[in-house]
């Protein structure tokens, strides 16, 4: 028997991922070097933690986006949750998420994401989304529902949310961080002088305001902000995007290999060594971040529970100076 949820599902499948990319001319994928490549998924573990989110219906991150990190992660269990749907309404040049018109918000999502969580064991999780700029507050209060129902359902497990930019959504970030995560993080994804080709439908001083805000309305949350590098970026450009965040008073800053997922997508300038992602740790250091990753497979979630155990040691260690 095919039920509606099939022929949605066989819908989406059949339709472009990126119908806004298609035009685009092929640029060329250049060969990974040694140190990006990554084991194929497929451990017991990993088949268990699909299957959970199966069971709950929900998206992960780390599919729709083809993170490299996803057989380690799913081996530990360590899945991150996208809220909202798998369709976002942005069209970044350097994002896999599917783009286009999106389904309305399903109402029973966030109780599956508290169970599923709770399923998992997790005692840290990372919850994301697609962006929603048609809903009236870029889906704010359902960031907030998903965190009481995480609260309710798991309440051992710390909650860092990373969230879209809510361009344009007033009172939107009161919301969610009035919701207390533990983490609230948001990415710039790139430098200034990129926006306009990587990131087009955002403003890097609006992402900036949104991690200075959030610090106004609660000094005690921690905040995390993180890049890309590899799109053909200045040093100094990297350089002044640290004095800009902890200008922001961000506490935590992550630096990782941006990777192409498609001929249609912008194209990697340079593959960075990791010697150059560890001056890149020695400088955000020296600039005052609590906790700074940086290394070519850094992603925003990727041990993001250990991370976080480290973040507030940091901060404990600094107060006590």
């Amino acid at each position: 028997m095919v039920t509606i949820l099939d022929t949605v599902s066989k819908t989406k499948q059949e339709r472009p991922r990126h119908p806004e990319k298609l035009g685009n001319p092929d640029t060329p994928l250049l060969r990974k070097p040694s140190w990006i490549r990554v084991k194929a998924p497929g451990s017991p573990v990993y088949n268990e933690t699909r299957a959970i989110m199966r069971e709950n219906g929900l998206n992960t991150v780390c599919e729709e986006a083809g993170c490299p990190n996803i057989g380690e992660c799913w081996s530990k269990k360590h899945a991150t949750m996208m809220i909202m749907g798998d369709t976002c309404t942005r069209a970044c040049a350097f994002c896999n998420v599917r783009t286009g018109q999106p389904d309305p918000l399903d109402p029973s999502e966030p109780e599956n994401v508290g169970r599923a969580v709770a399923m998992l064991g997790l005692n840290h999780v990372v919850i994301t989304s697609v962006d929603r700029d048609d809903l009236e507050d870029g889906g704010a209060e359902h960031f907030a529902r998903v965190i009481s129902a995480t609260r309710k359902l798991s309440p051992g497990t710390t909650i860092e949310v990373l969230t879209p930019d809510f361009l344009r959504k007033d009172g939107a970030i009161q919301t969610v961080a009035d919701a207390r995560p533990d983490v609230f993080n948001h990415n710039l994804e790139t430098v200034p002088s990129l926006y306009i080709s990587i990131r087009p439908g955002a403003r890097y001083f609006h992402s900036l305001r949104l991690l200075q805000q959030v610090k106004e309305l609660d000094q005690t949350m921690f905040t995390k902000s993180g890049i890309m590098v590899g799109l053909g970026e200045e040093r100094q450009e990297v350089l002044q995007v640290m004095d800009d965040l902890r200008a922001a008073n961000v506490d935590f800053l992550t630096i990782g290999q941006y990777l192409q997922p498609t001929r249609k997508h912008a194209a990697v300038e340079r593959f960075i060594t990791p010697d150059e992602f560890k001056a890149y740790e020695l400088m955000a250091y020296g600039k005052g971040f609590l906790l700074v990753s940086a290394s070519p497979l850094t992603r925003s979630s990727y041990h993001a529970g250990d991370d976080f155990a480290r973040l507030r040691d940091a901060r404990t260690a600094s107060m006590a100076r």
